[in-house]
């Protein structure tokens, strides 16, 4: 089974990279946005030919989540319109699709954790594409499921987790939001779950299907900084704030906690506990430098 990555150089698709060689059983095409431009549907259409591609694995989106708010057609053509030219090429070659979305389809005015069919709410234009994104899925009608994770995070790319880190090292305090709760995701964990599913094929047998899928347990921002410093050995104080000390130009939800219990009962796997996860992430990102 010969497997297109789109979003390749970015948290998610760099994981799925580092992992591919233990998946004898796939075959990998890994594009980034020189290679592919999947807002262009006739490029998507010859490159999935001419590579004799089986599935898509979508990590692909606008995730500048503030900058989104006054860039709404850029946002939009790559987490809606880009979307749809996969999901449209997927239904005409008979591909299996995963496409990857976010906790911010939901308002975050919840309390206790999101399942699958709760109501979505977007409050922001990076929420709101993203889930004009999932509607191409859902009402497609190629073998797809759609896993929506949170607080991303890896030793590649632009994340929080890096960001902290470098902060840490340059300042000796920082201020950190108290009051917005959710789960970080290593990205590692990911897309192990990614990989994992596709290598059984037959488990992507239904159309449009959504998962929850983030690390173990709950935290504040501030909570999930002073592990960070923790772990990372940074000698730097992290003080609480609410988040209208902290004013951003797009609003975040205040509770963005996912319920994963469809997904570990539909694909029998375990997820790690996030300080775990995040232990793991920060001895790697140390052992490369």
């Amino acid at each position: 089974m010969k497997i297109l990555v789109t979003g390749a150089n970015g948290q998610l698709g760099s994981e799925i990279k580092g992992l591919a060689e233990l998946y004898s059983n796939l075959e990998f095409v890994f594009a980034g946005r020189s290679e592919l431009d999947i807002c262009n549907k006739a490029n998507v259409f010859e490159f999935v030919s001419k590579n004799q591609i089986d599935g898509i694995i979508n990590c692909a989106a606008y995730t500048a989540v503030d900058k989104a708010e006054t860039h709404y057609k850029a946002a939009e053509l790559v987490n809606a319109t880009a979307v749809g030219n996969l999901v449209s090429v997927a239904e005409e070659q008979n591909l299996k699709l995963i496409h990857i979305s976010t906790d911010c389809v939901f308002d975050g005015n919840g309390h206790i954790p999101y399942v699958e069919d709760f109501e979505v709410s977007p409050i922001g234009v990076y929420g709101k594409t993203k889930r004009f994104g999932e509607e191409y899925v859902l009402n497609s009608e190629s073998e797809s499921i759609i896993i929506r994770t949170s607080w991303l995070y890896s030793i590649f790319g632009h994340n929080f987790m890096k960001t902290m880190l470098l902060l840490g090292n340059q300042r000796d305090e920082i201020g950190v939001v108290f009051d917005q709760v959710g789960t970080p995701t290593y990205a590692r964990d990911l897309a192990q779950t990614c990989l994992g599913i596709l290598s059984r094929k037959e488990k992507i047998n239904g159309k449009g299907k959504l998962y929850h899928y983030s690390n173990e347990g709950a935290v504040s921002w501030y909570d999930f900084s002073k592990a960070i410093m923790e772990m990372g050995k940074v000698d730097c104080r992290v003080n609480p704030i609410e988040t209208k000390d902290y004013p951003t130009l797009a609003r975040r939800p205040a509770y963005s906690v996912m319920d994963k219990s469809k997904i570990k009962d539909d694909f029998g796997i375990e997820i790690p506990y996030w300080r775990d996860s995040l232990k793991e992430c920060i001895l790697r990102l140390k052992s490369k430098g």
